[in-house]
């Protein structure tokens, strides 16, 4: 599996944007072929100890079946419109991408 987790600064971090982001996530880069898990929300304010990064508004987390499935949807049309349509918002776009297995 290939799990990959995007966490979006934004440069309009205002309630409006950072819901417009979290809802254009889910229009589209959900349900996505080889996609075993996909979630986005906000950073949880409540969670302030001193080894959370605090340096984001929205997380994305999926998990691929493989490499394969994460490459395609990599040039996928409605990544690509996401990217397009959101990326002006984008302040900073930190990406994890790790290879996992489930014990």
């Amino acid at each position: 599996m290939l799990a990959h987790a995007v966490y979006f600064t934004l440069r309009d971090a205002s309630p409006a944007g950072v819901r417009a982001l979290v809802a254009a996530c889910h229009q589209h880069l959900s349900g996505h072929e080889g996609l075993l898990h996909y979630s986005a929300g906000t950073r949880d304010a409540g969670l302030a100890r001193d080894v959370n990064d605090r340096e984001f508004e929205v997380a994305l987390i999926t998990v691929f079946e493989d490499r394969a499935a994460h490459d395609r949807y990599q040039t996928h049309p409605r990544h690509l419109a996401f990217i397009a349509e959101q990326g002006p918002n984008f302040k900073q776009v930190r990406v994890f991408d790790a290879a996992t297995a489930s014990a």
